[in-house]
C-alpha cells in the first residue's frame, strides 16, 4: 500500500486499526490462528491472537503502521475490537496524544457497544463507528447507529454484501473451500437460500429499473439507511471497485427503499 501511495498520498483518505496482536499474549484472548490467517483447531494453531488495547501497544503498532505505510500520518485510526483488560477512556487518551502529536487525523472504533462509545466521547472527539451492518444483520439498527446519528459519529458499515451474498452472484450449489467462514454460514446453507433468493429477486427487479448490479443496489440501499454513512466493500480487481464505488452516486427513491425493506423484513434466517 506504501508503494501505491507514492506520489497521490494527499488524494487518498488512509485508515487502518490497531489492537489485533499476535506476538504479545496480553489482553484478552480472541482466537488461535494458523500462519494463513484462519481460525484452526488446538492441533493445528500456529499462534494466539489477543485483543490488545494497552496505550503502550497502541503506540507500538502506530509506529509499525508508519514506517511501513511509508507515510508520516494516518487520517483515520481504529481500535479494532475492544479490549476488555484496559479502560477505554485510557485508550482515548493514547489516540487523542497520537492526534495531538500529529501522527493521526481522527479516531474511530469498531465492534464497539453504545456504552464504549460513550466512554470514548467522555474524553473526547470520536470521529467514526466501523460495525458489520447488511439488510441481512441489522442488528444495528437498534443502537449504534441511531446512536451515532445522533451524536455526529460516522458508521462504516463493513460486510454490507453479507461476505457476498448480496451479490446475486453466489449460487445455491457453489461449494466453499475449507477454512472459508461461508461455509456454516446459514445464508448459505441450502434449505434457506429460497428466503434469501426471494429477497434478491426484489433487489433485482429494482436494479434492473436503474440500470445497476444486484451488488450495487443492496449497497446504496445500506448508505440511505438512517445513520450509515459509509460502506466498506471489497474489490477483486479495479472494475469491482469502480462498480462498487459508483452505488454510492445512486438515490434510491423513498419507494424504492420501501419495496426492499419490507422483504428486508420478512427474511429471517
Amino acid at each position: 500500500v506504501g508503494e501505491a501511495l507514492k506520489g497521490i498520498r494527499d488524494q487518498v483518505v488512509l485508515a487502518t486499526k490497531c489492537g489485533m496482536v499476535w506476538y504479545k499474549k496480553e489482553g484478552d484472548k480472541f482466537f488461535d490462528a494458523s500462519d494463513t490467517g484462519e481460525a484452526e483447531t488446538d492441533a493445528d494453531k500456529k499462534y494466539e491472537v489477543y485483543i490488545n488495547l494497552r496505550p503502550a501497544m497502541i503506540r507500538h503498532e502506530i509506529e509499525q503502521s508508519l514506517r511501513r505505510l511509508k507515510t508520516d500520518r494516518i487520517d483515520l485510526y481504529q481500535t479494532h475490537w475492544q479490549d476488555s483488560t484496559t479502560r477505554t477512556e485510557d485508550v482515548m487518551a493514547e489516540l487523542l496524544a497520537l492526534k495531538q502529536e500529529g501522527k493521526i487525523r481522527a479516531i474511530g472504533c469498531s465492534n464497539a457497544t453504545v456504552e464504549q462509545m460513550e466512554r470514548y466521547r467522555s474524553v473526547g472527539q470520536l470521529d467514526t463507528d466501523q460495525e458489520q451492518y447488511s439488510m441481512l444483520q441489522r442488528q444495528h439498527e437498534a443502537d449504534n447507529l441511531p446512536y451515532c446519528h445522533d451524536h455526529q459519529v460516522a458508521v462504516l458499515a463493513y460486510s454490507p454484501l453479507a461476505l457476498g451474498i448480496l451479490s446475486g452472484k453466489i449460487g445455491a450449489d457453489h461449494q466453499f473451500g475449507e477454512g472459508d467462514v461461508r461455509r456454516g454460514n446459514p445464508w448459505y446453507q441450502k434449505e434457506n437460500r429460497p428466503t434469501v433468493d426471494a429477497l434478491l429477486d426484489v433487489i433485482q427487479s429494482v436494479a434492473e429499473s436503474k440500470g445497476l448490479t444486484i451488488a450495487q443496489t443492496a449497497i446504496a440501499w445500506t448508505l440511505q439507511q438512517k445513520g450509515c454513512t459509509h460502506a466498506l466493500v471489497g474489490a477483486r480487481n479495479r472494475d469491482q471497485a469502480i462498480a462498487n464505488a459508483r452505488a454510492g452516486e445512486v438515490g434510491l427513491t423513498e419507494d424504492e427503499i420501501r419495496t426492499i425493506r419490507k422483504v428486508v423484513d420478512q427474511t429471517k434466517l
